[in-house]
């Protein structure tokens, strides 16, 4: 399997204080999810989005057992570290590495971060939850020391059901996330401009 491109946009990284890795949904692209940096408080960030092989990262649910999801998960987990790597070459430190996701994307966000817990800028899960038929807690190490999380999704949502984005939420505190967790009535499976801006007041702080 031929490792994902990265897409860049926003400062150039070699010269920005902060970089934020923004993950596409199924069936999406790296230059949608870019697109949403336009309505972010992040002028002053690095922009970096891996493109899933055939705009998917993995081929099932995210609440398949993860089996089934091989190997495009843990490509999709390397695809990450690669663009985490890309930031932290330059210098830039996890407290400068933010992270955003949408759907599939918002699910590897918050699988990733998890697996990885340490004090990270912030990080924005845009309808998501962690990966798994179950949470498999002893995927998951670290500390966040109390980094910043907004994770927003509608109830009910066809592909991702409140009750995981409960669960995935109780893990990431008691792993020392501040995560502020917003259930909307019906919203849909969409990005609305009240989670931008809960984004924008919470996570992407100028």
């Amino acid at each position: 399997m031929h490792q994902q491109a990265i897409l860049t946009a926003g400062q150039p990284l070699a010269g920005a204080a902060k970089a934020l890795i923004m993950l596409h949904g199924r069936g999406g692209s790296a230059s949608d999810i870019l697109s949403l940096a336009a309505q972010l408080h992040v002028a002053d960030f690095a922009l970096l989005a891996p493109q899933a092989s055939q705009n998917t990262w993995y081929p099932n649910s995210f609440l398949a057992p993860p089996a089934q999801n091989e190997p495009g998960l843990s490509a999709a987990l390397a695809a990450v570290q690669r663009a985490v790597a890309a930031a932290t070459s330059q210098g830039l430190s996890p407290e400068n590495v933010y992270f955003l996701g949408f759907s599939q994307g918002a699910c590897l966000t918050l699988e990733f971060v998890t697996r990885h817990a340490a004090r990270y800028g912030g990080v924005v899960a845009f309808t998501g939850g962690l990966i798994g038929d179950r949470i498999y807690a002893e995927n998951y190490t670290g500390d966040f020391g109390g980094t910043p999380v907004f994770i927003g999704s509608s109830d009910p949502d066809f592909h991702v059901p409140v009750e995981r984005v409960r669960a995935s939420t109780a893990l990431l505190t008691s792993m020392g996330a501040q995560v502020t967790e917003k259930i909307y009535p019906n919203m849909g499976h969409t990005i609305t401009r009240d989670e931008i801006n809960q984004a924008n007041q919470l996570v992407f702080i100028s």
